[in-house]
């Protein structure tokens, strides 16, 4: 399926979820967050759980600074059973995520971002505009990271600063696409 990804600036498109603590979630869950994280994810992907450690770090270390992150899964489940909702509130709790994890099981979110791979994240101010989007950092390895790109644009947000850099190039497994519409 061919997506295209959401501009800088553009508003986050809404959604309502059901999470994996059985409460359902839209952007309006997170209003009182100044800074909003959304980033396509999922079990299967051998990239998601090289950065899963990360992902929960940085909720810790930004949570007090008002940033939430939110992981949304929408791959098809029928061809990759590990990332059914089921194996989802499993995978929350053996690695302790600290943000909502999300069914995304119509797709209908991830075209409306534009998520190409996981994980891929967008990082929304205030008024909910697209300030960055990319990937977490810039090796699946933590020990050889270079740039903390995500870390870095969250910095330069709640400074009230542009952020330095925008954009950067996602890299994981593509997001898996029905290749009918689910029932």
């Amino acid at each position: 399926m061919i997506v295209s990804t959401l501009g800088r600036g553009a508003p986050a498109p809404d959604f309502d979820l059901p999470g994996v603590d059985s409460r359902r979630y839209s952007l309006a869950s997170f209003a009182g967050k100044p800074i909003l994280v959304v980033m396509f994810s999922c079990n299967h992907c051998p990239y998601v759980k090289d950065f899963e450690t990360r992902m929960v770090a940085i909720q810790g270390d930004y949570a007090s600074k008002g940033v939430q992150l939110v992981a949304i899964n929408s791959n098809d489940e029928k061809a990759y059973p590990e990332d059914s909702f089921p194996e989802m509130v499993k995978r929350s709790k053996e690695k302790g995520f600290n943000f909502p994890y999300l069914r995304d099981e119509s797709q209908k979110v991830v075209g409306a971002y534009g998520g190409v791979c996981t994980p891929h994240v967008f990082a929304f101010d205030n008024k909910r505009a697209l300030r960055y989007r990319g990937r977490i950092d810039d090796s699946r390895d933590p020990s050889k990271v270079t740039s903390h790109d995500l870390r870095n644009a969250l910095d330069d947000l709640l400074a009230g600063k542009p952020v330095r850099v925008a954009d950067t190039k996602p890299f994981g497994c593509s997001i898996k696409w029905y290749s009918m519409k689910p029932a």
